[in-house]
Parts: structure tokens; sequence; C-alpha cells
């Protein structure tokens, strides 16, 4: 068992997909004596314009974040950050949004291609489907690296969770070396942090994102920095299978994990209890 466990990824009501209150999730953070929760709740910015509810959800989740805050304050770390998906599709919007509010963490993803659905949604996918999708993701990915104003690279083998559950596909990721690595070197150089998502354990694909071997190459690559996250959605979620990010990070040459304070990365060792 580790010591100082942090969740670094989690979702209350305030994302369109999230169940619970903050507050619940706080004092479930301290039930279970976590370190530290990040509330990241999602703004997906290739819709944002198109929905007049981001804006009120965004204000909404943090002040709530900023109160809870203070009540669970010399009792629970809690850090006020955001899901930026997509980010590079509307790099105007993106950037109003961070100019809004004082994030501590800012999570960059990509849940979707331009103009199309959430992976999430995709069924029955062949195999050669599949494998121009994720390159033109893995292409995603860079183009929001080279946009640059984000601290964290979330789950970066999303689409694999669907891609399995839904298609009964399971891709083999050698074929996508060459991107991988100029992802992960551009994260490296960049110093920014690689997450490793719990999400997908919790679902048919049984698998961290990304899987040891990737983080490995990180690592290799000049990567510093590592962040966990349970992708919580649900109260019952928080820190689910946060153990396994942790080993996960120490088998790649990590010793610790990283958090960031007002867009500043901080490190705290990983360290066993006795």
């Amino acid at each position: 068992m580790y010591k100082n466990i942090v969740d670094l990824h989690v979702h209350t009501d305030n994302s369109f997909d999230g169940n619970h209150s903050a507050t619940f999730f706080c004092e479930k953070a301290e039930f279970l004596e976590l370190r530290a929760v990040a509330f990241t709740d999602h703004c997906e910015v290739d819709q944002f314009r198109g929905d007049p509810t981001y804006d009120k959800r965004i204000f909404q989740g943090f002040f709530e974040v900023s109160k809870v805050r203070s009540a669970f304050k010399g009792k629970l770390l809690v850090l006020n950050g955001i899901e930026l998906g997509q980010p590079a599709y509307d790099v105007e919007t993106a950037e109003r949004i961070l100019n809004t509010h004082d994030y501590d963490m800012v999570l960059g993803s990509v849940h979707n291609l331009r103009g199309g659905e959430d992976f999430y949604f995709m069924e029955n996918l062949t195999l050669v489907e599949a494998e121009k999708l994720l390159s033109e993701y893995f292409n995603a990915i860079i183009e929001m690296l080279n946009w640059g104003n984000f601290d964290v690279l979330t789950h970066l083998t999303y689409p694999l969770r669907y891609f399995y559950s839904k298609s009964n596909l399971d891709i083999e990721l050698n074929k996508f070396k060459d991107q991988i690595d100029e992802i992960l070197t551009l994260t490296a150089k960049s110093d920014k942090a690689l997450e490793i998502n719990t999400a997908a354990l919790r679902q048919p694909l049984n698998k961290l994102s990304p899987e040891v071997d990737i983080i490995k190459r990180f690592k290799e690559l000049g990567g510093k920095y590592v962040s966990v996250g349970s992708d919580a959605h649900y109260a019952e979620h928080l820190a689910a299978d946060i153990d396994m990010a942790y080993s996960a990070a120490l088998e790649a040459g990590f010793d610790s994990i990283t958090f960031f304070q007002k867009r500043t990365p901080l490190e705290m060792k990983i360290e066993m209890e006795r």
C-alpha cells in the first residue's frame, strides 16, 4: 500500500456526464485518507460556442471547488482544475476559458476528431477503420501539444477503450510507434506531465492508459513528470486502482507523482506504508 495517495482527474456533477458534487467527493476523499484531489470538469472546447450551458458549468464548477477547498483546508488538498477537450480545434475559445479563472491544473485531451463524434459512440468498426481513426487521433494530440497551453496530457490511449468494448478490436500500437514517440518527445520537451489513467481498468479493456511500456518510453525520451487519475465520474470510483498507477510509475523509473498548483509542477515522492 502506498502513502499519500492522490487522484488528479475527477469529474463532478458540473461535467455533462458527472454525477456527484464536489462536497460529496471530498467527503469520500477524506474517508479514503487521500492526500489530494483535483477536480477537472469537462469543457469540450470545440462544442463550447454551440452549447450555452458551458459558461454556467465552468463558473459553477470553479465556484464550488473554491468553496470545498476552504471547507476541507488542513484535511485535504483540493486543486481547482479543468479538462480541456480538443482545445487546438478552437484556440481562441480555449485561451478565453483559461483567462477566465485561475486554475491549478489544466488537463489536455482529445475525445473526438474535428467535426466527429466522441470515440465513445463509435461501434462496429473494422480494423482498417479503427487504425485510420487512431492515426488521426494521434495527429490531433500532436496538434494540441504544439498549441501547448495545458499541464497534463491525459489518457493517451483513450480510443482503445471503445475500439475494444464496442468493436471487439485489440489494436497493435507498434504500428503507431513513430507518432507515439513524437507525442512523448513533445510532452517531455515542454515539461508536461503524462497522465497514468485508470478508467479503462474498470472497463472491458482492463488496461492502464497508457500502459507501462509507453510510460517507460516517455522516461527514455526525457519525460520528467507523471500524473495519476481515476477519471472518476462517480464518487465510488474515486482513487480506483490508483495504486496500480503508482506501481506503473515506479516500474517505468519515476519515483514521484506530479500535481500542479497555480500551473506550477510539484513533485511528491512515491512511498510505501510501513
